[in-house]
């Protein structure tokens, strides 16, 4: 609807768009329309949508909220209308910054969205879902986290001896292996002692050291 959405750029506002019904061509006609009005970017926010009441989970097609964020660089969310409160708590997990969900007071009361909206203990378990899904998502950067640390000289694996090793003895892929704890040399380092020879004794399950 272009005079609509030239009349809605000339707010000045943050706009939140559905693209229920709507190919991508029509979106990024739409889309360009309103940035051709004026709206920057960051003041557009692109809501994937099934126009359907309740919505069938084989037809939320949540990776659209990918499609859209990378097409159009802009913030995305989802509008949906199917039973529960899975859909919407999984949407943030891939990005979604605007969640919109129908409520009711009573599912089984009359008319077209009822059915496909939530009352008012499901909307509380869904803002917790997705409060909880905000914080797990973390930073994205991979390293040990503070509460991994503890835990890692417990858990990772030393050099030790498999059987005696007498002063001498070549240290070989027969007595050598890795068991916890993580205090010892690495079995990353285990190509660096095999074939050198033994100056002390080692009883079996020893951490060896050098």
């Amino acid at each position: 609807n272009k005079p609509y959405l030239k009349q809605i750029a000339k707010f000045k506002k943050p706009i939140i768009m559905s693209t229920g019904m709507a190919s991508l061509k029509e979106i990024k006609d739409a889309v360009n329309i309103l940035f051709d009005s004026g709206v920057n970017k960051k003041d557009l926010t692109l809501l994937q949508c099934t126009t359907e009441y309740p919505t069938p989970m084989d037809e939320v097609n949540l990776r659209v909220i990918n499609t859209l964020r990378e097409t159009f660089d802009v913030s995305v969310g989802i509008s949906d209308h199917t039973e529960g409160i899975s859909v919407p708590i999984a949407a943030v997990a891939l990005g979604a910054t605007v969640i919109e969900k129908h409520l009711t007071l009573n599912k089984n009361l009359k008319g077209p969205d009822h059915r496909a909206s939530i009352e008012p203990d499901e909307l509380k378990l869904m803002v917790k879902g997705i409060r909880e899904i905000e914080r797990a998502l973390g930073s994205g950067v991979k390293k040990p986290s503070p509460s991994e640390i503890k835990n890692k000289y417990i858990v990772r694996k030393s050099l030790v001896a498999l059987k005696l090793i007498n002063p001498g003895d070549l240290f070989t892929y027969d007595n050598v292996g890795s068991k916890r704890p993580g205090y010892g040399i690495s079995p990353m380092k285990i190509d660096e002692i095999i074939g050198k020879i033994s100056r002390k004794t080692f009883k079996k399950d020893e951490l060896i050291d050098l």
